[in-house]
């Protein structure tokens, strides 16, 4: 168990969740010189860079990966690296970061939607009731959550897309748990998105070149912020995190995120946001909420 002050916990989460909320609308930037696959390789190329730098330079931190266990790592990779960020990076096309961070943010729903699939957990009238305000949450934002109530079919395709994100992400939670019994939470994920990121190698195409060799510094900002903070550190401090407090104590600031995601939104693009999209932005963080308030119990 590791001790640290109030004040040191209270910096490290805080770092961690602004990390977090700016990635929403760093990708946002990233899409406007580098396609979503694009976007997703050059994250990673600088994520993969960093993590075999520590692998060569701390061996001893990361526990021995088994050959037995590579499939079902790249498997999780595919999910957590690939599918995730591709389908992140294409709805954000179409919707703004506040409503992604927001959709994104019903990943714990379908945690506990598989849990109880596949665990046997129990379902209970809290559950049930949080399950249907998320989702209703949901529906609202990506039906009406542009203002002037037009719906849209690129903007649903968009909010499907990072549904998909947000279900692929629970996959993750769900199918690692098993390996996490043999590995450490930091070297699976490090063999995760290591063997996951061999999965974008077919996506390489001439069109990478052209676009990264016409990059904005913005873009070049945003590519290394998301590797390095968004991913790398933030995911690191998020296992000091557990190994200082539950997982329960520490999930309630994950509900900053869409806060501060839908902040940054208003002022760096001027993105309106209509009554209905509050609306569903309350139903989904309530709904989480209760969800999350029962685990806890």
């Amino acid at each position: 168990m590791i001790h640290i002050s109030r004040l040191k916990f209270s910096l490290l989460m805080a770092f961690m969740i602004m990390s977090w909320g700016l990635a929403f609308p760093l990708i946002k930037i990233g899409l406007q010189d580098l396609s979503p696959t694009n976007l997703t390789i050059m994250r990673f190329f600088v994520v993969c860079i960093i993590l075999l730098f520590l692998i060569l330079m701390q061996p001893t931190k990361f526990s021995k990966l088994s050959p037995k266990d590579i499939p079902w790592i790249f498997v999780l990779g595919f999910f957590g690296v690939i599918i995730y960020h591709l389908g992140l990076n294409y709805g954000e096309q179409y919707i703004s970061p506040g409503a992604a961070s927001l959709i994104i943010g019903t990943a714990p729903l379908f945690v506990v939607v598989s849990a109880i699939i596949f665990l046997n957990e129990k379902l209970t009238k809290k559950r049930i009731a949080g399950i249907f305000l998320a989702l209703a949450g949901v529906i609202i934002i990506s039906l009406w959550g542009k203002p002037g109530l037009v719906i849209e079919v690129k903007y649903i395709s968009g909010a499907l897309a990072v549904l998909v994100a947000a279900i692929s992400a629970a996959f993750y939670t769900i199918a690692g748990k098993k390996l996490l019994s043999r590995y450490t939470a930091l070297s699976l994920t490090t063999y995760a998105m290591l063997l996951g990121s061999i999965g974008l190698l077919p996506f390489l195409n001439s069109s990478l070149i052209s676009e990264v060799t016409q990059m904005s510094l913005p873009t070049m900002g945003s590519i290394l912020f998301l590797g390095v903070c968004s991913t790398v550190i933030s995911y690191m401090l998020w296992y000091v995190a557990l190994q200082i407090k539950d997982a329960s104590e520490i999930s309630i600031y994950l509900y900053c995120i869409p806060v501060i995601t839908i902040i940054i939104d208003l002022l760096v693009f001027r993105e309106r946001i209509s009554y209905l999209f509050l609306f569903g932005a309350i139903f989904i963080i309530l709904g989480l909420r209760i969800i999350s308030l029962k685990i806890i119990n």
